[in-house]
């Protein structure tokens, strides 16, 4: 069964950035990217990297170590070295808090 959870105020995140998020064992990454929010898994397919240190831009994250990308919305590897889709997640904002569906 899913649960809505709190995880942090819109406004701590700039536009087109992410963080990381932490919640019962598992690791996400939480984007913005206008007034909406995104959630992928926090790690790289490629080489299990936090992906929080990585850039956002135009609806996409730039793994920091090796330069893959996926895309916030599918989850989807763009090329090499990722070939692995990441999960991803509904979240939503809500009241001026991103919310997450775990």
């Amino acid at each position: 069964m899913s649960t809505w959870i709190d995880v942090f105020p819109l406004d701590k995140l700039d536009d087109e950035d992410v963080l990381r998020f932490d919640h019962d064992g598992k690791t996400f990454a939480i984007y913005r990217v206008g007034d909406t929010a995104y959630a992928t898994d926090g790690l790289c397919t490629h080489e299990k990297v936090h992906l929080c240190d990585g850039l956002v831009m135009n609806m996409v994250i730039e793994c920091p170590k090796h330069n893959g990308r996926f895309d916030i919305r599918s989850g989807k590897a763009l090329g090499a070295p990722v070939c692995k889709n990441l999960g991803t997640y509904p979240a939503t904002v809500e009241g001026g808090v991103i919310r997450l569906c775990v």
